[in-house]
């Protein structure tokens, strides 16, 4: 089979080519795979991680052989975190790249555009790492996304419900939320408000911003009156920081809840760690075993420091299961990917785990038709009729100036808290 594409190599910063098609010398054919991510902008803080974490999938699946004998050529572009640029790469990926899975975006208002007016479309298999609106959920189950849409993360409701449990259980009673105005912002605020007043819990104000402004003094401002006892905050990290030194600086309470994009080094750094003490933030978390140490092992030997950060592990399952999907369909193809997820992933198949062993194996099976089962760099991964999965979350924090995991909430307590607030 040729599978021969033109494609561009390494990661991309706003668009610039990196490197030029080469073809592996034990190789006669390449196929390429895409990536929209926001490398630049308010996310470049987190964004530039997130694609590394990709790259590792590709570099390891290249190790093991490349997909039905065709090196892979991972093309990375930045949306710079704006849904019109993100649509523009998204395009060029599709139509003169000729990718048939696209990873990401990150923001669920860069996600929705590219599904609904490029891959969906062409029929190009969409993969996010990181974008979490249940308007994705809605599209999926009226038909609109055609099957051709696939995250890694659990939604936002889960974590609403978790923060709103973590509130309860510190005794905050007036909480004033600040949030990113977007897809992502607006319906993790939403699902919080609902989550803690169904628990006795009252929000003093829901106060929207919009990225990468200088200052955010009127929001803050705002966001104080009522005499709040916390703050929820939900934002990335680098217009977070602004928002959080700003709310301290106005004598805002250091009682902050903080969401999933701000765990990041350089949130911590930017707002100065001797302020967020009394701070705790979530983040999807992985079960304990050998396919998530596995992914741990191998980001620390190629990166020098633990996968400390948002959308790692989840960016790393999507190419993961994008290319153990392509090997299944045997060819490139964003229909053959779409209709091959399913088969990889939460079957009964002998369990395959991230690495190049684990992909070495994971060939060899489906070369002798028998079935694997992809258990990733997040635990194990079954996606529903939408396209969604579901998963435990890490409650975190800031001791000793870093980042560290204060607890965690496995899919059982994540479901006993939903039950309650549903009756």
């Amino acid at each position: 089979m040729n599978l021969k594409l033109i494609v561009l190599g390494g990661a991309m910063v706003a668009g610039l080519q990196v490197g030029t098609a080469t073809t592996a010398s034990a190789q006669d054919c390449q196929v390429s795979i895409g990536a929209v991510l926001s490398i630049t902008g308010s996310m470049a803080a987190i964004g530039s991680a997130i694609g590394d974490a990709g790259q590792l999938a590709v570099d390891q699946f290249n190790e093991a052989g490349g997909v039905n004998g065709c090196q892979i050529r991972y093309v990375l572009r930045d949306d710079q975190g704006s849904p019109n640029v993100g649509v523009d790469a998204a395009k060029t990926l599709v139509e003169i790249e000729n990718v048939p899975v696209v990873l990401g975006a990150i923001q669920s208002g860069v996600s929705l555009p590219v599904l609904t007016s490029v891959t969906v479309p062409a029929k190009v298999t969409q993969i996010s790492c990181c974008s979490s609106a249940p308007s994705f959920t809605d599209l999926a189950a009226s038909g609109g996304t055609d099957g051709y849409w696939f995250r890694t993360l659990p939604t936002d409701r889960p974590q609403a419900v978790v923060m709103a449990n973590i509130a309860r259980e510190k005794g905050y009673k007036n909480i004033a939320v600040i949030y990113v105005n977007s897809d992502y912002g607006v319906s993790l605020s939403r699902q919080f408000k609902a989550a803690t007043e169904a628990l006795g819990g009252q929000v003093a104000s829901m106060t929207a911003y919009n990225q990468e402004q200088a200052s955010y003094r009127a929001e803050v401002n705002s966001a104080l009156q009522g005499e709040p006892d916390a703050l929820f905050l939900i934002a990335f990290p680098a217009d977070g920081a602004t928002a959080a030194r700003e709310w301290i600086s106005f004598g805002g309470t250091q009682n902050m809840l903080l969401s999933n994009a701000l765990r990041a080094d350089e949130f911590v750094d930017a707002v100065g760690a001797q302020y967020l003490s009394n701070a705790v933030g979530i983040d999807n978390a992985q079960v304990e075993g050998p396919s998530v140490d596995a992914f741990n092992t191998a980001w620390s030997a190629k990166f020098g420091s633990a996968p400390n950060g948002p959308g790692l592990h989840t960016m790393y399952d999507a190419a993961a299961v994008a290319l153990l999907a392509m090997e299944q369909g045997g060819e490139a193809n964003g229909t053959v990917v779409r209709d091959s997820i399913r088969l990889i992933t939460g079957g009964e198949g002998e369990v395959v785990n991230p690495g190049v062993e684990g992909f070495k194996r994971a060939k060899e099976l489906i070369a002798q038709g028998k079935p694997v089962r992809y258990v990733g760099a997040t635990g194990p991964i079954t996606f529903d009729a939408n396209g969604d999965v579901t998963g435990p979350y890490l409650i975190w924090g800031v001791k000793d100036d870093a980042l560290t995991t204060l607890d965690t909430w496995d899919s059982a307590r994540v479901d006993a808290a939903i039950a309650e607030i549903d009756g």
